[in-house]
């Protein structure tokens, strides 16, 4: 159960981040996409053997097979994962946290409104947030990929792959909305509810690299998305995807609890 005013005021909250960071995804997907041609394909795969280790720490790989392969070389290992987990930490910290530290969740609390209903609303809030922002990526890859190479997508692999992608941005969002939910304070709530995410992305990057820095990924959740493994159907690749939503679901659970025992110095 939400309390609809406080949904529709926080959602008002959420539109101008949702509004920059869809036109900054809209300028990379829609020229990244159209860059599938012959002539293109060859300048960026020279630039992957040029600075291989720089190009593979974000997930960029040469010789793309099709369409979605290249799709997946050049925008799923850094633009869409980096731009979507900024929107969750600015978003998780000012829901919660920032209200604490403010001293205004203080009155929200007090009013006719359960706790639990309030962070369920605000939890609500991220998600709605992240659903847009996903949901607008896929939309607008779908009609990029179209109108530009009609016929040429994996619709199906690529439904999956962004049903992945959405489940790693829910589970980002999880761990800010935790960490906003713990702390009253929002330079602790920044520091573990953005640095942890940051820190694991940097460890996949590590990851991507190879040699000694591959068993890295053991050590960061940004392993559990294997988009190459997800398009061609791979069941580890698969069983991830579910493993970042259960994830996501403790996490956002768990902040509830805690923030309905926190003590807000009513």
């Amino acid at each position: 159960m939400i309390n609809l005013a406080l949904y529709k005021r926080e959602m008002k909250g959420s539109i101008k981040l949702l509004i920059v960071f869809s036109a900054i995804i809209t300028l990379y997907v829609s020229i990244i996409i159209h860059m599938y041609d012959p002539q293109m394909m060859k300048m960026l795969d020279g630039f992957v053997e040029v600075m291989p280790e720089m190009m593979s720490a974000v997930g960029m790989k040469a010789n793309a097979a099709n369409l979605l392969g290249f799709m997946v070389s050049y925008l799923y290992g850094f633009i869409l994962l980096v731009f979507p987990m900024v929107f969750s930490i600015l978003r998780g910290n000012a829901l919660i946290a920032k209200y604490v530290d403010k001293g205004s969740m203080v009155s929200l609390a007090a009013a006719p409104v359960k706790r639990r209903t309030i962070a369920l609303t605000q939890m609500e809030v991220l998600v709605s947030g992240i659903l847009l922002l996903v949901f607008y990526s896929t939309i607008l890859e779908l009609i990029c990929a179209e109108s530009g190479f009609p016929g040429e997508l994996d619709i199906k692999e690529f439904l999956i792959l962004n049903s992945g992608l959405l489940c790693l941005h829910l589970l980002i969002g999880s761990i800010c909305f935790l960490f906003s939910c713990l702390f009253s304070d929002t330079k602790y709530s920044i520091a573990f509810g953005a640095g942890i995410p940051a820190f694991m992305y940097v460890l996949q990057m590590l990851a991507n690299v190879g040699q000694d820095a591959e068993k890295a990924k053991y050590f960061t959740f940004f392993t559990l998305f294997d988009p190459d493994g997800i398009i061609v159907g791979e069941s580890s690749a698969i069983v991830g995807i579910f493993v970042l939503l259960a994830g996501a679901i403790m996490l956002y659970a768990l902040g509830i609890i805690i923030f309905e025992r926190k003590d807000l110095h009513i």
